[in-house]
Formats: structure tokens, sequence, C-alpha cells
């Protein structure tokens, strides 16, 4: 019997026509972008679109600018370089980034790995995830990995019990962490049974991604209250999007929304240096200003780190506000305030 969940994304929409038919509007000039970069919008996120041009819509929807860009990398943080058997990227000495599968509730238009998602030049299965698992058994130093891809979540339930029972068969794998955007794209795919599944797995996290307020939805909140009833700690992830979330409103409205529905502000990410997605980018500045309206104006729980993850590879740099004047014997500062303030910084 096919699960609920998997006849909404049957009913998804994927054609110039088919989003012409819904918005009674030619889309035709679409055609290009959805044949390079794939569209899939499922009923749940078309249903949170208010209208045409609307943060949601942005991320939904294709634009031609994304056939237009000139500026930015194919792959960004360089993960076919650092991929030492497919699918699995080895940047950082005791983490790594498992990709299971190339599909996604949505495919949002400023993805990093757009140029692969959702198309054939992806290729994922067991047989590949074998040659994981032996990377992973062979490399001991590996003690934490992100099961990501696509998107995890859109795996059977069969599936991940036989993923996670493999991961956690390595003894060097101390941490399973999920990145997922299932509980904001398509949040009845977190049933009372995948929760049961993945609490048999602790420790295990998992990352969501929810760019602007209007995503977190009473089935958002009840996908998320799962999870956490199941134990397992939730962060979330933000992208600054230009034209979706990059004003101090909405990103301090987002954050606090996230809170009450028990989901903790972990990165608030500069975009990055996708092709395709360079429409979506901001200046640096623009986050720094973000983090200023944030600090000291809001509970520390609501300040995710800022960080832009560098290409090339160079991995996740957190940025700040600078807050700090001199250094010496004495530290002088700046309050969130902008008031003078100093620490007696000699020991002796």
């Amino acid at each position: 019997m096919i699960p609920p969940w998997q006849r909404l994304l049957t009913r998804s929409i994927t054609t110039p026509e088919q989003l012409g038919r819904h918005f009674g509007h030619d889309f035709s000039v679409l055609a290009p972008v959805i044949e390079q970069f794939p569209m899939r919008i499922n009923p749940y996120y078309l249903g949170l679109i208010k209208a045409p041009g609307d943060p949601l819509w942005r991320q939904a929807v294709p634009d031609p600018r994304e056939l237009d860009d000139r500026v930015c990398l194919v792959d960004p943080l360089d993960e076919e370089n650092r991929s030492p058997v497919e699918n699995l990227v080895h940047t950082y000495p005791d983490r790594a980034l498992f990709l299971v599968t190339n599909q996604c509730a949505m495919y949002c238009r400023f993805c990093t790995r757009k140029r692969k998602v959702g198309t054939p030049r992806m290729l994922v299965n067991r047989g590949i995830m074998q040659e994981a698992f032996a990377y992973l058994r062979k490399n001991k130093q590996i003690r934490d990995v992100l099961v990501s891809g696509g998107d995890p979540l859109l795996l059977s339930d069969e599936t991940l019990v036989w993923l996670l029972d493999n991961l956690r068969a390595i003894p060097s794998v101390q941490i399973i962490r999920i990145g997922s955007r299932v509980p904001c794209t398509l949040p009845m795919r977190v049933t009372t049974r995948l929760a049961a599944i993945l609490k048999r797995y602790h420790p295990l996290y998992l990352n969501t991604h929810f760019n602007h307020p209007d995503e977190i939805t009473p089935e958002a909140a009840k996908a998320c209250a799962r999870l956490a009833g199941a134990g397992i700690p939730l962060g979330n992830q933000t992208v600054l999007l230009r034209g979706v979330n990059d004003n101090a409103a909405t990103i301090t409205e987002l954050m606090h929304r996230l809170l009450m529905i028990r989901v903790k502000p972990y990165y608030l990410f500069q975009g990055d240096m996708t092709r395709g997605a360079n429409h979506f980018r901001t200046r640096v500045e623009t986050g720094l200003e973000i983090m200023r309206t944030l600090i000291g104006h809001t509970s520390g729980l609501a300040v995710p780190t800022f960080a832009v993850d560098a290409p090339g590879g160079g991995g996740k740099i957190p940025l700040s506000p600078n807050y700090l004047t001199s250094l010496g014997k004495t530290v002088s500062l700046t309050n969130y305030l902008g008031a003078p303030c100093s620490y007696h910084n000699d020991l002796d």
C-alpha cells in the first residue's frame, strides 16, 4: 500500500503546463530552465504560496535568470573532488557527508546541489552505499556522519532502517545527523512510525530548513513535535535569500517561530555561489546587519551562527559583527546598544 505522503508527492507540479493550469498563466518560457534544473512543487507546499512572486513562490518556481548566471560555480563547495567514493564527501577530518538520494519533496531553486538533484546526473543505489560504508569502516577517524542528499526522509521506512542499521554497525561512527527539509516542505511524511524508527538510532540529530515564517504551519509544527517527542534534537539551517528573507523583521520572526515549535536556530547561511542561484545572493553586510538586530535584542536561543560555506571546499566560516575595539591588558568592547564596555584582561 502506497503511504499517503507518497501519493501526495505523485501529484506534484513538474511541468510549465501544470504550473500554468494552476495559476492561469502561460509559463512556457520556463521550459528551458526546467530541462536544466527540474521543478517539483508538491500540493502541500503549493498551497502555502499566497501569490506569484511571494517569498515561497520564489523558492519553488523556476526563474529564467537561472540560465543567465555566469558568476557562480557548478560545484561551489568542491564536493565532487572531495568524494573518495561516490556520494560520500570527506572535507573535515572527523566528519563525512553521505548523499543517499537524489530526490526532494520540492526542488528549491537555490539548492547547492541543483547541478544534479532530481536528475540522472546523481546516481544512488545500495551498491554505491555499500562502498561508502566500507570507506567509513576503514577511516576510523570519522566519528560524525551527516546523511543528506536530496532528502533522506524521502527514502522508504524500510530503506531508512537498512541505511541506519549499517551506519550504527560501524563502531567508530558515534553521531548520526540527518539533513532534511521534509518537516517544512512535506511534513506529513513525518509519521509516528518514522519517528519511532529514528528513535532507535540515538544519538541522532536532525537539522531541518525553514527560510520564511509562512513555512511554519500547524502541519510543520506537528511534524517537529513528533520528532522532538522521539528525543531527536532539532536544529534549523536558514539560507539568506534575496527577496525571501533578507531583512531583520522576517528573520527575527522566523527565529522566534522556530523556537515555538521546538526547533533551535542553528545556522544562518550566506547564499552559496551556486550556478543558477546568483539572483538569490545578498551582500555579506546584509547578514551582519541582521545579526546586529538579533544579538542582545532577543534571547540567545533565537540567535543562529551566521556563516559562509567557503567556495572550493574551504568549509563553514562563522561571520559576526565586530564588538571588539581593542585587545590588550584591558579589552575594549561595545555592547549590542553601541555603548562602550571594558574587561580587565591582565591575570597578574
